[in-house]
């Protein structure tokens, strides 16, 4: 060992093994395909939570409404290969939770709904005595009536819980933070508490309001510190979140669209999909609301069959698209285009564009969905919203970002190392490893590695006075693989026996 090495003390005489630490670390791809929803919801929390699945959204945040898309689109997105997505509801300003003070002998519980809105008041409480212990408490949740019934409809049930403080099954503890309802806490005083009686029975909250009506700053939300994000702004505590949209852009589309835009180019590690408005007919004047590299921009809107009605009902189609890139993600991999890929559950299109439209439309970073005859309601586009035709292709976009926060989240353990050439060996040989994987996946262009990518990391890569300043330059290229979006077949007409030159 050389000195300024960590050095063990032998003072007894034996056998010492020693674990050391040499060559690259594994860097592990990060996930592409978690998706992001903004907007209104019938109940639930307001800090965005993880769901994955249709029915789990449901279950936290109600069903279908006439006046938000958010449902629409995150069961598009689940119906077409998503499996992971975090949702973030948004309420008007004053929204107010509901709330209820129960007294359990001597105890005065405060019950308050996770998540502002009338919804609220449709939940109900009951207290009773443990199954196991008297001492013990069990606190069951009901929400609404079963059609038909009298008795409200038990959703949680939390049994042989404890006011003691310092119990393992304190209620605080217990409750709080694993329900989807509600939020319990001491009360001050047990006066004005209303008593949960020797009969048990439910006790409904009240004084759930939704507040005001949905302007634009509620869906880009705001920051009153860590655990007090809302809307947009609260996905920035998220790192895993790859795909963002705003089911109801539309509501104040100009507004939205920049504001997602501007989210993901501060972030630069997500992409956001925006939609068209509803009833865009002027083709010449159709284009992406902003240009950036970080966004796709999709039209026209599809048909689907509200299950609100039975009746089929046009929709924007973020949620769907988001749900078709998670898939290609997962089947073949972030380099592959989004598109020529069904649309799970379209029935239909607000507008049928022809190929002349399309050829208007495509240069722009318009990406059309068509209903080819035979063959279904496809994706049929891949550019991005972006001015700079070295970005033009989602796909390559999006592998950028991959291998980016991949290097990022995969060499952490080099902040405060040495900065010297050992390291900077080590870091070589750690993105080397990882982009090799990337090239055999299909990734990047190549029959060799020295054809795929490259890594520096020497003196040529950085300054004496970048070593001075603690930094450490790393230098990568990588030659992205692009869609074949124009497939050309030359056919000539030859005479029998003529030779054909190329």
């Amino acid at each position: 060992m050389k000195w300024g090495e960590d050095m063990p003390e032998y003072l007894t005489p034996g056998v010492y093994i020693e674990e050391i630490d040499i060559g690259p670390k594994p860097i592990e791809g990060v996930s592409t395909s978690t998706a992001g929803f903004v907007g209104p919801t019938d109940k639930g929390p307001l800090d965005p939570r993880l769901v994955t699945s249709f029915e789990q959204f449901q279950r936290i945040y109600g069903g279908f409404r006439k006046d938000s898309f958010m449902a629409y689109a995150v069961d598009g997105f689940f119906r077409n290969g998503g499996s992971r997505c975090y949702i973030a509801r948004i309420i008007g300003k004053g929204a107010k939770e509901a709330n209820l003070s129960l007294r359990r002998k001597e105890e005065a519980i405060n019950v308050v709904a996770k998540g502002s809105g009338l919804w609220g008041n449709e939940l109900s409480v009951m207290i009773e005595d443990g199954t196991l212990d008297p001492n013990l408490f069990k606190l069951s949740v009901a929400n609404g009536k079963k059609p038909g019934e009298d008795e409200p409809q038990i959703v949680e049930v939390f049994d042989n819980i404890s006011t003691d403080e310092s119990s393992s099954n304190y209620y605080v503890k217990t409750v709080s933070g694993v329900s989807n309802f509600i939020v319990l806490s001491p009360k001050g005083k047990a006066e004005g508490a209303e008593e949960a009686g020797a009969k048990p029975k439910f006790v409904p909250l009240a004084g759930g309001d939704d507040g005001k009506a949905l302007a634009a700053t509620d869906f880009m939300g705001g920051s009153d510190g860590p655990g007090g994000r809302t809307g947009l702004e609260s996905f920035n505590e998220f790192d895993d979140i790859s795909i963002v949209c705003i089911p109801d852009e539309s509501k104040f589309p100009d507004v939205l669209a920049d504001a997602l835009v501007t989210h993901c180019e501060k972030r630069k590690d997500r992409f956001a999909i925006l939609q068209a408005e509803k009833s865009s007919t002027d083709i010449p004047k159709l284009r992406p609301p902003k240009a950036s590299k970080y966004a796709a921009f999709y039209y026209p809107w599809i048909k689907i069959l509200d299950p609100l009605t039975g009746l089929p009902i046009l929709v924007p189609s973020g949620g769907h698209v988001a749900g078709v890139y998670a898939r290609v993600d997962q089947e073949k991999g972030v380099h592959k285009a989004p598109a020529n890929e069904v649309v799970n559950g379209a029935l239909g299109l607000e507008f049928n564009i022809t190929k002349g439209e399309q050829d208007v439309l495509n240069p722009r970073g318009v990406n059309c969905i068509r209903a080819f005859p035979g063959r279904g309601i496809l994706i049929w586009g891949a550019r991005t919203a972006a001015s700079d035709p070295a970005w033009k292709y989602v796909n390559v976009r999006r592998l950028f970002i991959f291998v980016e926060k991949s290097i990022e989240v995969g060499t952490q353990w080099v902040v405060f190392e040495p900065n010297d050439e050992k390291l900077w060996a080590r870091v070589k040989q750690t993105i080397n490893q990882f982009l090799t994987s990337v090239w055999r996946s299909g990734a990047l262009m190549g029959t060799t590695q020295e054809e795929a990518f490259f890594v520096k990391c020497d003196r040529t890569t950085m300054t004496q006075n970048d070593i001075d300043n603690g930094r450490l330059v790393v230098l990568v290229g990588i030659a992205p693989v692009k869609p074949a979006e124009f497939v050309i077949f030359r056919i000539a007409q030859v005479a029998k026996g003529s030779e054909v030159s190329e």
